[in-house]
This record gives C-alpha cells, structure tokens and sequence, in this order.
C-alpha cells in the first residue's frame, strides 16, 4: 500500500505524520506543488512485458499528461532483484540532489521510495503499482528502490538527454530509513 511519512529534518527516527490513505497523501504533497496521482492499465502488465507493452496500456494517460506538461520524452525503466548491477544502480541516487526539471515517475509494477527535503521536514512517498509522482524541478530529494528492487516504472522528461542530476553535497539522506 502506498504511504506518507512526515519527519521533522532533525528527527529521522519518529515520523510527525503517517497516512495510506490516497486522497490524504495528495493533499499534503500538492501544498508543496508535488503532483500525486493513480492511473490504471487497459491491459495487464507483469515483470516480463515489454516496453511497448507497457506504454500502450497506458497510451491515454501518457498523453494526457504530456499534453498537459509538456514532457518530450518517455520511456521505461525494469529492474529485478537479479540485475547485476543493482546495488551500483541502488547507490546512484541515494544521495540528495535536484534536477532542473521535474521528475516525473509512473510505477506500472512494483516499489520505489521517493525521499523529499521540503523545508524543514522530510516527506517519503512509498510508490506503489498505479502510483504517479511528479517532484517539481529544484526540490531536493532522493530516491531509493531496495536492496532487491523489482519494479517497472514510466519515466517522463523535459529534457531528451533523460536523468541528469546535480548532487547538493548534503549527508542528509544517510540520516532516514530506507526500503530494505
């Protein structure tokens, strides 16, 4: 089930605030411009679908919001637990860092950890399968898929040059929990 948990920035062990419930965990990323959403599939996708698969069970919805957004490119990214390079992959973006354009990921299958510094408070958004998150360009966060990450997400991008991060230095991610 996804979630919400809020921590104070100095406090990384007790969360302020937990919820599961969807509509809740919208309503507090949306103050801070970040887009929460779900989206269903006109067609079933596991772990072996291919990319083709799975951008037509979703052709609407990613048109819909590249129309409204103005994403030029799109792809898929699949990890499982037995991809040889999961744990490098897993260290690239546990630590702190922004993008000068949103970050925009549809998980189609599986989990990811989005860790965002808003402020003085922490917010982790645990996605799931039907989960939509778009972090605004600028805003500090991490992200962390496990230790064994088996998920399949859509990825949207203002730039055609894909992921490009700009790391800010800061320890603060080794700080909170992570998924195991």
């Amino acid at each position: 089930m996804s979630s919400l948990h809020i921590f104070a920035l100095h406090q990384p062990t007790e969360p302020l605030f937990v919820t599961e419930d969807v509509t809740d965990i919208a309503a507090h990323l949306q103050q801070h411009g970040i887009r929460f959403e779900q989206w269903r599939a006109t067609a079933a996708i596991d772990a072996h679908s291919s990319t083709e698969q799975v951008l037509t069970a979703y052709a609407d919805a990613i048109a819909r919001l590249q129309q409204q957004e103005g994403y030029v490119a799109v792809d898929v990214i699949s990890l499982s637990p037995d991809h040889p390079d999961k744990a490098a992959l897993r260290q690239k973006f546990l630590d702190e860092h922004i993008h000068t354009e949103d970050e925009v990921r549809f998980f189609v299958r599986g989990q990811g950890l989005f860790c965002l510094h808003l402020g003085d408070k922490v917010y982790q958004v645990l996605c799931k399968q039907h989960d939509l998150i778009s972090v605004p360009a600028n805003t500090p966060h991490w992200f962390d898929m496990g230790s064994s990450p088996d998920f399949t997400a859509i990825r949207f991008f203002n730039n055609p040059q894909g992921w490009v991060a700009h790391f800010t230095g800061s320890t603060l991610a080794r700080q909170f929990p992570l998924l195991n």
